[in-house]
């Protein structure tokens, strides 16, 4: 036999073992292949057809405190400018802006020796007056006996009685002269009408000031209590006194709620106010009318012309509260996600009002008591989604609601 026709037959048929090894290793890869995809399909289709779990909330009517709040702006009971009421340089300047001042407290004097020498003037004026006085008086005690021996006629007694008068009149003007040169000199020393804090000085030791400066000294603002100004809606304005008690509507002003201040940082002001007056005309462009509301300040933590808010709280029975996290908003409108007995989704659109009870949305329309809402999640879930309802306790979404 040919050796070389026997191993070119050897090596076709090792060629084909070859071919027909690689060809069942890559059927096997394709199958195993497409039984992965398959695998991942059916646990995608598996996944998606898995219902979750949410937390629902079955509605109950409840009872709670709405909160309406307006930015105000704070000032003093009293803001008095200080001013001089006398010619002169700033001699001293005996306290600093910002310093709680006691009614009386003196604060500037004025260098003016025009009035200290008035003064001088006035006295040596009243005692030459009293001079002429005692001099007239001792004339008419000379003159009475002669007339009344005829020794001289009345006309003399007259006359000095003339004098006397005129010389007492001269004195009583020497005396009010004196008492005004003093008053003028008093008001070099500047005090303080009132307790209360003191505002900027602008002016400087030897600043030339007068009666007709235009800047005062400064301004002292009685902080006692503080007034808070803020403009109130016309419709919550009537809300507010419709069920208020009171023949007049000043009666039904001081039957309105106690109100609270939130200061400039957020914090809770520790004391609450009440509001007094309410303008008598609505302004027809906003539709508000300006309100004032008086706080204590007796540790003067409050300054004048500071900012606030002023809260004020309205009373609701039996209302329909959603929180807040449990709503999403779409094209200007708001929603929730109500569960039907089917446990299917649905989204529904609400009318809530203006001011709120802490987290808590005030339902209007769109809900009532019974149904249920999905509280966590609104935002993604879709319409028409069948879920695994968690019933969450009221009273624990509630508890904060007062």
């Amino acid at each position: 036999m040919n050796i070389k026709h026997i191993n070119n037959k050897n090596s076709s048929y090792t060629m084909r073992q070859t071919i027909h090894l690689a060809l069942i290793i890559l059927g096997g890869a394709v199958l195993t292949s497409c039984g992965g995809k398959n695998d991942q399909a059916a646990q995608q289709a598996a996944a998606a057809n898995q219902v979750k779990d949410f937390k629902v909330l079955q509605l109950e009517p409840r009872d709670a405190t709405l909160n309406t709040e307006y930015p105000a702006s704070i000032q003093g009971q009293q803001n008095i400018e200080i001013r001089p009421k006398v010619d002169g340089y700033v001699d001293k300047i005996y306290v600093d802006e910002g310093a709680v001042v006691k009614k009386g407290q003196l604060l500037f004097s004025i260098s003016a020796p025009q009035y200290e020498q008035e003064v001088r003037t006035a006295t040596a004026s009243i005692k030459s007056a009293e001079a002429d006085v005692s001099s007239a008086n001792m004339s008419v005690n000379r003159v009475r006996p002669l007339v009344e021996k005829d020794i001289v006629s009345k006309f003399e007694l007259e006359s000095a009685e003339y004098a006397y008068q005129a010389a007492l009149a001269r004195l009583a003007q020497a005396k009010a002269a004196l008492s005004n040169a003093r008053t003028n000199l008093g008001y070099t020393r500047v005090t303080s009408p009132v307790n209360g804090i003191v505002g900027s000085i602008p002016f400087r030791l030897g600043s030339l000031v007068s009666s007709s400066t235009a800047e005062p000294l400064t301004t002292v603002s009685s902080i006692g209590n503080v007034f808070a100004y803020f403009a109130l809606n016309e419709k919550l304005l009537l809300e507010f006194t419709k069920d208020a008690n009171g023949k007049s509507f000043a009666q039904q002003i001081k039957k309105l709620p106690a109100v609270s201040l939130l200061l400039a940082d957020g914090t809770l002001y520790e004391h609450q106010g009440h509001i007094e007056t309410v303008n008598g005309l609505i302004n027809t462009a906003t539709g508000s009318a300006n309100v004032r509301a008086t706080f204590p300040n007796p540790k003067g933590r409050i300054r004048s012309g500071s900012s606030a808010t002023v809260r004020i709280p309205t009373e609701v029975k039996g209302a329909i509260l959603v929180p807040q996290s449990a709503t999403f908003e779409l094209q200007d409108k708001r929603f929730v996600v109500a569960v039907g007995a089917d446990s299917v989704t649905r989204n529904v659109p609400i009318q809530i009002r203006e001011n709120t009870a802490g987290q808590f949305f005030v339902v209007d329309s769109g809900l009532k008591a019974g149904e249920r809402i999905v509280l966590e999640g609104v935002a993604t879930l879709k319409e028409g989604t069948k879920i695994k309802p968690v019933s969450t306790s009221a009273e624990t979404i509630y508890a904060d609601v007062k």
